[in-house]
């Protein structure tokens, strides 16, 4: 097993009387996407202040790619990119040009910064911009610059906090898109802070539930879903083509099937409640009753199921679930 490349061991932030991180042990290995999902407050930004030598724990200890954060940050930046929620750049200056003074600040010679600033300028899709002051950018295209600021110094982890914050929905695409094709391309580990629940699932390999400074679970969805969800029904969702009378007498055949507990819905559109995976005895049953099956499926738990399933009281469930 590779040994993890981000390894937080008892983490904790306090501010006085105040615990903004409490007790945060997490890995991730290399290569891996991961999500740190919370509601704003919840401690994300902490700590990746703390992950990157910005701001020294109150206890616990922190070690990207071997090295230890608090006691050697700088080598620690030096295999970190880290793109915060507000990205500046130098307004008078073109993308090419701050991207340059980066790659200068980072120990390059000039011809290399170019160099480099060019093909980073290739990977986020801003090649025909380099030219342009970044005062004429929009916001998505700041954002693509931000990530070749991030990797204008071949970095083997990227933090990214909230990048998509501020876009609209096809700037959110392309540049969730261009994380993933980053990740997959160069290698990269990926820690995504963001509290927008749909993104993160989208593309991250593995999440980790952030609230009140602690993470109360962490794992793919799959995972999380079933650790959440166990003991609850099957539920298989049927469409059906609809037909004057039929769906109440389908509704009839199927509840008196064995292991069915409820059936509900109308219009064609039917869920139904099972002891059991009861897929194919549902299909079944619809096709003997002469109707057209539209479409059948088991319904999945996603991380929308799953965050709002913890504050309807799934806290202690999902703390028991996890290894002490």
């Amino acid at each position: 097993m590779n040994q993890p490349i981000i390894e937080l061991e008892g983490l904790t932030k306090k501010y006085g009387s105040f615990t903004a991180v409490d007790q945060l042990s997490l890995r991730i290995s290399p290569g891996e996407i991961f999500g740190l999902l919370g509601p704003n407050g919840a401690g994300k930004s902490t700590t990746i202040l703390m992950m990157i030598g910005l701001t020294e724990p109150s206890a616990g200890r922190v070690r990207v790619c071997g090295i230890d954060s608090t006691h050697n940050p700088a080598a620690v930046k030096r295999q970190v990119g880290y793109l915060p929620e507000d990205v500046g750049f130098y307004q008078e200056l073109t993308g090419m040009e701050n991207l340059v003074y980066t790659a200068r600040l980072n120990g390059m010679s000039r011809e290399a910064a170019q160099v480099q600033a060019a093909q980073v300028l290739g990977k986020v899709g801003l090649a025909e911009h380099g030219h342009k002051k970044t005062a004429t950018y929009s916001r998505g295209m700041r954002q693509r610059l931000g990530l070749a600021d991030v990797l204008i110094k071949s970095p083997r982890v990227i933090i990214l906090d909230e990048p998509t914050l501020g876009l609209d929905p096809e700037g959110v695409r392309e540049l969730l898109n261009l994380i993933v094709k980053l990740s997959r391309d160069e290698g990269l580990t990926v820690l995504l802070s963001s509290h927008h629940l749909h993104q993160v699932q989208q593309i991250c390999d593995r999440v980790g539930i952030f609230v009140g400074g602690k993470l109360i679970a962490e794992g793919d969805i799959q995972k999380l879903s079933s650790q959440l969800f166990s003991g609850e029904p099957f539920i298989v969702e049927a469409r059906v083509m609809e037909r004057d009378g039929t769906t109440g007498q389908l509704k009839t055949r199927l509840e008196q099937l064995d292991g069915v507990k409820a059936v509900h819905g109308e219009n064609g559109r039917l869920e139904i409640s099972c002891s059991a995976d009861l897929t194919s005895e549902i299909a079944r049953t619809i096709l003997q009753s002469g109707l057209d099956l539209l479409g059948l499926q088991r319904k999945e738990y996603g991380l929308d199921d799953i965050y709002h399933r913890y504050f309807e009281g799934g806290k202690d469930k999902l703390q028991g679930g996890r290894k002490k």
